[in-house]
């Protein structure tokens, strides 16, 4: 298969809201007001768990069927800590994003817990959000001044 390539395109609303067009669809990121936002949505980083959780759900069933067989229901939880201080300008050696991220998978399928191991292996090796989380992904910031 060839690279497919995604994007998405945001416009700043006010210091911690952003509308974002991905596609079709618009997004709305915010910070609660506890950050000085607006709570008009989650906020970036729970988009990053909201994004390896929707992944981790469509790898999952793609893998279930290769494999024979039927999730029934499938529940997942993600949740990370971070310490905001450097993104608020202050000293400190912890780093900005978070320090890990759990994930539990709870399911409900037509199959035994060997075969469920093993497709947790695989759903984690296939899935690409999770590949971006556990692996260094370059990123370049390019600047353009508006006319």
């Amino acid at each position: 298969m060839s690279d497919i390539k995604f994007s998405v395109l945001g416009y700043s609303e006010s210091s911690a809201r952003i509308a974002v067009k991905a596609r079709d669809f618009n997004i709305i990121i915010d910070e609660p007001a506890s950050f000085g936002g607006e709570d008009k949505g989650p906020n970036p980083v729970e988009y990053l768990l909201s994004s390896i959780v929707g992944c981790l759900n469509v790898t999952g069933h793609l893998v279930a069927e290769e494999m024979g067989f039927t999730i029934k229901n499938l529940q997942i939880k993600a949740s990370g800590s971070l310490n905001p201080a450097r993104l608020f300008g202050k000293e400190t050696s912890d780093r900005t994003g978070f320090k890990g991220i759990d994930i539990e998978l709870l399911v409900d399928a037509d199959t035994d817990a060997t075969t469920l191991q093993q497709w947790l292996q695989k759903i984690e090796l296939r899935c690409p959000v999770s590949d971006n989380l556990a692996h260094d992904t370059p990123t370049a910031l390019s600047l353009k001044l508006a006319e």
